[in-house]
């Protein structure tokens, strides 16, 4: 598939979302921790989303993203396929950001 076309069904959605990550919790087993980012673009496909931190390439994020009908927000699952440091100079004590792009899980 061509780049231009996989990028050309992609809306503009600037909101803040909630994600859920899975983190192990010694003598209880996994625990979902929740934690919010920045949604840029969205797709069919996945969406693009700016984060304070670089998750790993290929976990598997529940993300709560907004349908295109209603208000109410669908959990999906959406696996990590790239992230990008923002590509400008940031203040030593300040935090980074990543550009982070999930493709959902169908």
């Amino acid at each position: 598939m061509d780049s231009h076309e996989s990028h050309g069904d992609r809306a503009a959605l600037l909101r803040t979302i909630i994600y859920e990550v899975s983190v192990a919790d010694e003598g209880t087993g996994d625990i979902a921790k929740e934690k919010r980012a920045l949604s840029l673009n969205i797709s069919n496909g996945g969406m693009l989303v700016l984060m304070d931190h670089a998750p790993d390439i290929k976990q598997v994020l529940k993300v709560h993203a907004p349908t295109p009908i209603t208000r109410a927000e669908a959990p999906t699952l959406a696996e990590v396929r790239w992230t990008r440091k923002l590509p400008f100079g940031r203040p030593k004590n300040s935090e980074t950001a990543y550009f982070v792009g999930l493709k959902f899980m169908f």
